[in-house]
């Protein structure tokens, strides 16, 4: 009887975490803007940390919802989401926090995403959306 019972919940945790693991993940990795909204400060269309620094707030975001990429470049650190991006850039002894879908993202702060991350605009980009180009 105490083998059946310990058999049985091996084969309970063992689906479990089947369930849990492999199989796709149909949404991607949506940006986690409903944590930065009550993570951080509002400041009208954006969001701000007055203590921590660019790279430091980056961590968090990314420690709560991983990005698919990050980059770092003239102070700012962005990290790309399924459809969205996330600019960390310095604010006062700070950090300033923007969420933009990925094309208008792309298109506001493309000297610094051109070489690195496509560009929705070209015809080889492949959105993150259901059936977008793939």
């Amino acid at each position: 009887m105490r083998t059946a019972r310990r058999t049985t919940a091996l084969l309970l945790a063992a689906a479990a975490l089947a369930g849990c693991a492999g199989g796709s993940d149909d949404d991607g990795n949506p940006v986690p803007s409903s944590w930065i909204s009550r993570q951080y400060t509002s400041s009208g269309t954006h969001y701000v940390d007055l203590r921590d620094l660019p790279s430091n707030v980056a961590d968090e975001i990314h420690g709560h919802a991983s990005a698919r990429d990050r980059l770092e470049s003239g102070g700012t650190v962005f990290l790309r989401y399924r459809d969205d991006i996330v600019a960390v850039s310095p604010h006062q002894a700070g950090s300033r926090i923007e969420i933009a879908d990925y094309r208008s993202g792309y298109r506001r702060w493309k000297s610094h995403l051109r070489t690195v991350w496509p560009d929705p605009e070209s015809s080889g980009f492949r959105g993150g959306g259901p059936g977008s180009g793939k």
